[in-house]
């Protein structure tokens, strides 16, 4: 599981440009802080009011006062500010994020997102999602292919919308998708995995690249 986590969140990383301010949702996403190449130097929002997080602490380095919105430990680079929740989401609003890094329930080809509930079931909520994928210049999804055999790409979402037609890219342990106006394309494979098997696991048709290239190790 560890190990899937990683080859996503480093995948995701590479999709990040110098100089972009970057906001990463819980979980998974909040990962891939840990994995910005070489060279590469973005700026970390959090919702809970600072910009220019930095890696996760080393264990038993932690400063019980520097959480992201997740509530998990983070470190913050020299030049970090820090300001109220209500400036953070107009930095959000305003069109200020460069990219957001999201988990999902469920996706489909339309580019709809579903990622904030689950009727009957106890979840974290919406949080900052509605927000960060209506101001975000880019939305990156972030996840596991399936729930445990059940697919979460669809041709609609079956759970209640966080947003619609927003999703720009799905990146899982199996490849890299894009949303285009013909549907959902496949651009990266990881060697792992046939077409075959990325097919199945997907519950909506996947449009294959002429250009379909190996996808990308960390």
């Amino acid at each position: 599981m560890a190990d899937i986590k990683v080859r996503i969140a480093s995948r995701v990383a590479k999709e990040l440009k110098d100089g972009d301010v970057v906001n990463l949702g819980i979980g998974l996403p909040t990962m891939v802080a840990n994995y910005i190449p070489h060279g590469v130097d973005i700026v970390l929002q959090s919702e809970n009011g600072f910009l220019g997080i930095g890696p996760a602490p080393e264990k038993g380095k932690e400063d019980v006062d520097l959480v992201n919105a997740g509530a998990q430990y983070v470190t913050v680079k020299t030049g970090a500010s820090f300001f109220d929740s209500a400036t953070s989401f107009g930095i959000i609003r305003g069109g200020h994020v460069d990219a957001t890094v999201l988990g999902s329930l469920e996706v489909d080809r339309h580019g709809n997102l579903a990622n904030w509930i689950v009727p009957g079931k106890m979840v974290p909520g919406m949080g900052g999602a509605m927000d960060l994928v209506s101001g975000a210049k880019k939305v990156i999804i972030a996840m596991q292919h399936t729930n445990k055999g059940v697919h979460k790409i669809l041709d609609e979402c079956t759970l209640p919308y966080t947003a619609i037609k927003v999703v720009d890219m799905i990146v899982t342990e199996m490849g890299v998708m894009e949303i285009t106006p013909e549907g959902l394309v496949l651009k990266e494979l990881h060697p792992e995995f046939t077409l075959d098997e990325i097919k199945a696991a997907t519950g909506c048709e996947l449009i294959i690249s002429p250009d379909l290239k190996p996808m990308e190790e960390e």
